[in-house]
């Protein structure tokens, strides 16, 4: 069987400390479900657009907003097709297994749902690589990582989905799990193309099985693209006699932390305390409520000039808006006359 090879350091164990503490805050905050819905949307969204803008895709956030809301974009067919393959992957990702392990079944279905339409041979769709390829640098053509030979493929993901699959992988913590698979996925390369957007819905996948992120309110995606670099030369600096990952994994966990404090920071401008200490449970706010709210959150109070200006609606449709949210006991009036603002209740 598959057995990392890594060790614990004050970084990763620092890290870990600050992301249990961030994912607390995230899970006990009394979320209406609108914002369960609008966070879960922009993570899918944004790790759609990281994670093919990494492997070359062309498209922008915008343009891969537009196409998760229907909407036509210009674009080659190939960039297009890809994001729309990670999109539902990830809209679809309590599908992806038939329970709560991951087989290598799961695996080639996984691939082959993100490569659909957009690989040369359609063959290679789901399927391990029957012809040897090397990572380099498509500019200089350099060699940069040598995977090993196509005959080993098949028992190596054997190998890595059963250790997945084992007590030893479930007792470490979900983050070290995803990274330790994420980076062994990645040195097997087992596909001709496709394998680090396979591998990084590999490392979700495993979260979300875990129940650490089973709303999916991450996206760890962002982080790599943002220095990819160093998300490639972090990948390459495992020695591969020792396969030793500590280098990688304080990265990965590195990037998680950094990717759930964004979450903690959205969701703490989201919940008010009088929210968080509610005794009515969620209240029920519109998607312009929740706007304002997050608003006076940001900036401590919101007039109704600032309403107005927000939405483009007149004075009556912004005292409309006042008074449900006055009425819902979410916000009161400080000041007179020109003076007059609204702040949390």
């Amino acid at each position: 069987m598959f057995k990392p090879n890594f060790r614990y350091t004050n970084e990763i164990v620092n890290s870990l400390t600050q992301i249990s503490s961030a994912r607390e805050i995230i899970l006990n905050s009394p979320f209406i479900p609108k914002w369960e819905v609008s966070l879960r949307r922009e993570a899918i969204i944004r790790c759609a657009h990281s994670s093919t803008a990494i492997e070359g895709n062309r498209l922008s956030l915008e343009q891969v907003t537009d196409l998760a809301q229907g909407r036509e974009v210009m674009a080659t067919r190939k960039d297009k097709q890809e994001v729309l393959n990670y999109l539902k992957v990830l809209e679809s990702i309590d599908k992806l297994t038939d329970g709560k392990k991951i087989t290598e079944r799961n695996i080639l279905t996984i691939h082959k749902k993100l490569t659909k339409e957009t690989l040369e041979n359609p063959s290679d769709c789901g399927a391990y690589r029957n012809r040897y390829v090397v990572v380099g640098n498509r500019l200089t053509g350099e060699v940069i990582f040598r995977p090993p030979s196509n005959n080993d493929v098949p028992g190596l993901m054997k190998a890595l989905t059963e250790w997945s699959n084992s007590s030893k992988a479930k007792s470490l913590d979900p983050v070290i799990e995803a990274g330790i698979a994420h980076y062994e996925f990645v040195r097997i390369h087992p596909f001709v193309d496709g394998n680090g957007r396979t591998a990084r819905v590999l490392a979700t996948l495993i979260l979300y099985l875990r129940g650490f992120d089973a709303k999916q309110f991450f996206c760890l995606d962002d982080y790599y693209d943002s220095d990819r670099p160093a998300y490639y030369r972090v990948l390459q600096s495992v020695d591969q006699k020792s396969l030793d990952m500590t280098n990688w994994l304080e990265y990965f966990v590195e990037g998680v932390k950094v990717s759930i404090a964004v979450v903690k920071e959205r969701v703490t401008r989201l919940s008010s305390e009088r929210l968080r200490k509610t005794t009515k449970g969620q209240i029920a706010l519109t998607e312009r409520q929740m706007n304002i709210v997050e608003f006076i959150n940001q900036n401590g109070r919101i007039t109704n000039r600032d309403i107005r200006e927000m939405f483009k609606i007149s004075d009556r449709a912004a005292l409309k808006e006042i008074r449900k949210l006055a009425d819902l006991n979410v916000i009161k009036t400080e000041g007179k006359g020109r003076g007059l603002r609204y702040v949390l209740a």
